[in-house]
């Protein structure tokens, strides 16, 4: 926010690429991938009863604000008096920015193709690492597990009316998206010029054999490092570098026309 109210910068015309790792869902990638989301949806603005609580028939304790059972239609609009729920990013400029990158070749180290060996049951799980479109659910906790997984995986349908589909979790990008969009009510930067890029440093269930406490205690202790961690930070450079450089050297072009693919 302070950069961008300070009058010495234009940022009228400038670009967004938040660049970051995340969790990824072994439904739609393998870790090392990279996805580029069109939809980022916050997790954490809801009502919830503890699981332990809630009834027997509901899938999960979290229920949208407006509603009093989980899933409840018609959806909320995502931007409405009580908060937001969620964003949608400029579908066509996502698209141009995925054809760009979609061929950049990722890591395969062997760390990651033991990794893969615990996800037989997840196709997309076993590939090589890649480039994909893929949404993003955002929360500020660090959570785990196939049924939190599963339930991250109904609330970006419920809130995109199915059109989004789960890739990635990670924590910043809502507050991202609501200080640009602060910015943007203000005239002094444009939203349909945001992209995010998030790669898959962790798989966000346990593999086959194991439980989510036992992954929780893999990936989270502080000493050590996430299981791909290493492969998720090369891949968001490979793959966000092409973008700022077509950018950066045809500013000519891009300056006054956003680049867009039919999506």
């Amino acid at each position: 926010m302070a950069l961008g109210m300070d009058p010495r910068f234009d940022l009228s015309k400038a670009y967004w690429m938040v660049a970051g790792i995340a969790g990824v869902d072994p439904n739609a990638a393998s870790v090392g991938s990279a996805a580029w989301a069109e939809w980022l949806i916050d997790r954490d603005l809801n009502f919830e009863i503890d699981a332990r609580e809630i009834p027997a028939d509901w899938p999960t304790g979290h229920v949208p604000l407006g509603r009093t059972k989980p899933y409840e239609l018609p959806a909320p609009a995502l931007e409405r008096s009580s908060g937001t729920n969620g964003y949608h990013l400029n579908a066509g400029l996502v698209k141009w920015a995925y054809e760009l990158t979609k061929s950049v070749k990722l890591d395969d180290t062997p760390a990651l193709r033991k990794i893969r060996t615990g996800y037989p049951d997840y196709p997309n799980a076993q590939k090589p690492p890649f480039v994909l479109k893929g949404d993003e659910v955002v929360a500020s906790d660090w959570w785990i597990g196939k049924i939190m997984t599963t339930q991250a995986e109904q609330w970006t349908r419920y809130w995109t009316n199915g059109q989004g589909h789960l890739a990635t979790t990670a924590m910043e990008d809502c507050g991202v998206l609501q200080s640009l969009t602060f910015l943007a009510q203000a005239r002094k930067v444009r939203l349909d010029r945001v992209l995010v890029l998030r790669t898959g440093a962790n798989y966000t269930l346990p593999p086959m054999g194991e439980t989510a406490a036992q992954l929780l205690a893999q990936e989270a202790n502080e000493d050590d490092v996430l299981s791909a961690y290493v492969p998720s930070l090369e891949a968001a450079y490979r793959v966000g570098s092409p973008v700022v450089n077509e950018l950066v050297t045809h500013w000519d072009k891009y300056r006054d026309q956003t680049p867009t693919t039919a999506p």
